[in-house]
């Protein structure tokens, strides 16, 4: 599982999201989870819309709750987990895809069934 902290007015954010959006759709084997931090659901709609993007599991976390107890300093973080729920690997900053195929093949790695995934 992936989780990406993030929000519509964070620069970083909305560089790599297109990027998390294409791998969401090409990797069926990880989900992937956009967890919006602080922003109200019209806000995030707005934003999803406009930037063209489909994204499933998206959630809005009003209170910024995830990202404390999860210990987040900076927008964006995505958290890796295996599939025993165990954290694995976290980047804060913006993904590319480059980063996104190695943080991937760490959670492979770790003894999951993760598809290959090569750089754009």
């Amino acid at each position: 599982m992936v989780v990406n902290l993030w929000a519509t007015w964070c620069p970083p954010c909305r560089r790599e999201m297109p990027e998390l959006a294409s791998a969401q759709q090409q990797i069926p084997g990880v989900i992937f989870a956009f967890a919006n931090q602080g922003e109200n659901p019209v806000t995030v709609q707005k934003y999803l819309t406009a930037s063209q993007l489909v994204l499933a599991n998206v959630v809005l976390d009003s209170g910024k709750k995830l990202g404390e107890q999860l210990g987040s300093t900076a927008l964006p973080t995505t958290l890796f987990f295996d599939a025993s729920g165990r954290l694995v690997d976290t980047h804060i900053g913006a993904l590319s895809s480059a980063s996104l195929a190695s943080k991937l093949a760490r959670i492979e790695a770790a003894g999951t069934n993760v598809p290959e995934v090569t750089a754009r």
